[in-house]
């Protein structure tokens, strides 16, 4: 057909398309439920990041006054964030965001292990920034043992207890699914790793500013961050690394970080996602209350609103500001589209894996079909989210629902 485009094997015609860029134009009002795929920068921290831009300009390596003074503020940052985490200050290894911080985890725990046999433990529902470092891992001859979860999206302690080998040199089990927002037990596995010796890395990219991280009781080795999950930059994150475990670098060049991580800190991004990370501490029980009040609001309000729906993970512990929501017989990028033409910004999943034509590796590891999973979306709530947003939010996803479902040969309308 002259003058029409595909996508993902739908046809549109130019005159359609100019229609629905028209709708999305006209939207007055836009609303941001996507806080899991990253948040907007807050006021507080633009007030000391512009600052920083502005003033701290020298290389934090140098000897002179300005090097010096980019040095004391990098290390007041590592002050700030290890005092958030309760930890010592030497413990946190600045980086570039929460997939360097996985890489340099799981790579560098392994590769820095002596043993010429190496195992590791982790689950089918990690972030890819984790499941792609044991791919490599593999490639490298290291067995990866990766242990299933139930329909509830948690991890069974048990399983891993099962998988551990006397050559198992890691466990990597994440704290928060991004997709799901189920919690997952990893204090428990932390002592278990503990016990047999085992070094334990947790991705807690979405716990910060959500749960309380507290490092100095969860038994966690290393701890993955990411600062702009919670109203930093893009481009900082952070590792903790408990003294005395064996990490290689996986970049090489100067001896940064104390040779844990090479190259010239960004030491504005370091201040702001420090600045980030305590009022997030400084406000986790008020806002946290405040926004799972909202999310079970939301929750409550689709279901009463549309027919045939449920709750992927939402018969466990969950992050108080996520849900996942199957709708039947729609596709989920279709009601991503919908929504974004109505002002509301939502995801059919990780924001790392968009693009990807398999289903999400999290839903289908939870036993859900391809189909279901492909029907799933992803709803994240934020600081900027309010009751009335949450409103109009329902409004719009029951007409969205009516709307795809009218267009849907898989939908029948049962008595």
């Amino acid at each position: 057909m002259d003058g029409a485009l595909r996508y993902k094997g739908s046809l549109y015609t130019r005159p359609a398309v100019a229609t629905m860029l028209e709708e999305a134009a006209a939207v007055v009002r836009r609303y941001y439920f996507d806080h899991n795929a990253t948040t907007p920068v807050s006021d507080e921290v633009l007030q000391v990041l512009i600052p920083t831009l502005a003033e701290v300009y020298g290389n934090g390596s140098s000897i002179h006054y300005f090097g010096q003074m980019a040095k004391q503020r990098m290390e007041m940052a590592r002050r700030t964030l290890a005092g958030v985490l309760t930890v010592d200050p030497r413990e946190i290894v600045f980086v570039s965001g929460g997939t360097e911080a996985d890489n340099l985890a799981v790579l560098g725990s392994v590769r820095a292990h002596p043993a010429e046999k190496k195992h590791v433990v982790t689950s089918t529902i990690e972030h890819v920034a984790v499941l792609n470092s044991c791919a490599q891992l593999e490639r490298e001859g290291v067995e990866v043992t990766y242990v299933p979860v139930g329909g509830d999206g948690r991890v069974d302690p048990d399983d891993v207890r099962l998988a551990l080998r006397p050559e198992t040199v890691l466990v990597s089990v994440m704290h928060v699914n991004n997709e799901t927002g189920v919690v997952q037990p990893v204090a428990e596995i932390g002592a278990m790793a503990r016990d047999l010796g085992v070094t334990f890395h947790v991705d807690g990219v979405q716990a910060l500013g959500k749960l309380e991280v507290n490092l100095s009781t969860l038994r966690a080795d290393l701890y993955s961050l990411s600062g702009h999950k919670v109203n930093a930059p893009k481009g900082v994150g952070a590792l903790f690394a408990r003294r005395g475990t064996k990490l290689a670098p996986i970049l090489h060049g100067g001896h940064h970080e104390r040779d844990r991580r090479p190259g010239t800190e960004s030491i504005p991004s370091a201040v702001a996602f420090a600045h980030a990370a305590e009022w997030a501490a400084a406000n986790l029980d008020d806002e946290t209350e405040r926004i799972r009040e909202l999310r079970d609001l939301l929750e409550e309000g689709i279901v009463e609103r549309v027919p045939a729906v449920s709750i992927n993970g939402g018969r466990t512990q969950r992050s108080p500001n996520t849900t996942n929501i199957c709708f039947e017989a729609i596709e989920g990028e279709a009601m991503v589209i919908s929504l974004d033409l109505k002002g509301f910004a939502v995801s059919s999943g990780s924001a790392c894996s968009s693009g990807a034509v398999e289903p999400s590796h999290v839903l289908t590891a939870m036993g859900l079909s391809a189909e279901r999973a492909r029907s799933s979306v992803r709803f994240s709530l934020g600081r900027g989210n309010t009751l009335e947003q949450v409103d109009e939010l329902i409004e719009a996803v029951a007409e969205s629902a009516a709307q795809l479902r009218r267009l849907s040969p898989a939908w029948k309308v049962t008595a």
